[in-house]
């Protein structure tokens, strides 16, 4: 008797258990916005300027940028000017991980407090950068995106290699708490 009870109050609970999250379908996320990542490459004498610096060097065994890796610690705005005040930070790291064409990994986390937003974003994986759009994972987060899911679509929107790039980054969370 027992044993049927507790399967009863099981299967009365299990609705509730997985309600908490605000989950949508996939073409209508429960947080969506854009800000743009703005990295100034240590070059020896911007020490002032500079938001990422090359960590190690690449190796010697292709012709690409294998084995290369970068951390940065930069600002992110709500608009495509480097000179706009700052809405949160992205900190983390890239390195470069494909032998035939150029592309990297990243893990980093977005850091926001501004009055709009109040946490901290995780993303890892791929940046294909021959695609003129590429998906990361948001693994996780804190405060407004506590244990968020979902996409951030990166696009390169200018680049003055060795020196400066900004990438326009579409978040899409899919998974609220």
């Amino acid at each position: 008797m027992q044993k049927y009870i507790c399967i009863v109050l099981l299967l009365l609970a299990f609705p509730f258990i997985f309600s908490h999250a605000k989950r949508t379908n996939p073409d209508k996320p429960c947080k969506h916005f854009t800000v743009y990542y703005h990295t100034v490459i240590f070059n020896g004498t911007n020490t002032a300027n500079a938001t990422a610096a090359v960590v190690r060097e690449p190796t010697k065994f292709w012709n690409t940028s294998f084995g290369q890796m970068v951390i940065f610690d930069s600002p992110l705005t709500k608009d495509q000017s480097l000179l706009s005040t700052p809405i949160g930070r992205a900190q983390g790291l890239y390195f470069y991980d494909m032998k035939m064409r150029v592309g990297s990994w990243f893990a980093y986390s977005l850091l926001f407090n501004s009055t709009e937003h109040k946490g901290i974003i995780n993303i890892m994986g791929a940046n294909l950068m021959h695609e003129e759009t590429r998906d990361l994972s948001i693994v996780g987060g804190t405060g407004d995106f506590f244990m968020a899911r979902g996409i951030v679509t990166l696009r390169t929107e200018d680049v003055d290699i060795p020196r400066y790039f900004r990438l326009q980054m579409d978040v899409k969370l899919y998974e609220c708490y």
